[in-house]
């Protein structure tokens, strides 16, 4: 799954705050380098695939291993599509934000979501909970797959 718009972030300049630390090796820094020239949400096994592809010997757990890494200190977004398959990608902004994706070409576009905010806050709390997180994932057809009338 491909999106048509790129993304550059700093995000993956700074270090992880929790869990296993994404090592300086030279397969962490190809990874960082492959998803920096990628656009668009893309399987671990994609990823993978473009690794080797510019000649990279790094192994598919490794390459899951680093992504769950950077994805939980929040230096790439991870969705899920429908199928269930996570995917990945640099982001543009380092803010929290959501998506929409195209279920028709993997276009993706960030979006906030004040009232998702909001609601997630106040669920949470009418059932007690505090330090909240949530993941929303929104899907639909963008306007270039929406068939014309």
């Amino acid at each position: 799954m491909t999106s048509q718009s790129a993304q550059t972030t700093p995000k993956l300049d700074r270090p992880p705050t929790r869990g296993t630390r994404v090592r300086g090796t030279r397969q962490a820094e190809a990874l960082v380098s492959v998803l920096g020239t990628l656009s668009g949400f893309h399987s671990a096994q994609e990823i993978h695939a473009e690794l080797r592809r510019q000649g990279e010997q790094v192994g598919l757990t490794t390459v899951y291993r680093h992504l769950q890494v950077l994805s939980e200190n929040d230096m790439v977004d991870a969705i899920r599509d429908e199928s269930g398959e996570t995917l990945y990608r640099r982001c543009a902004t380092g803010r929290h934000h959501h998506h929409v994706t195209c279920r028709s070409c993997g276009r993706s576009v960030e979006v906030e979501g004040k009232a998702v905010e909001r609601w997630a806050d106040r669920v949470a709390a009418e059932a007690g909970f505090v330090d909240v997180d949530h993941t929303v994932e929104i899907f639909g057809v963008c306007p270039d797959c929406v068939p014309t009338r």
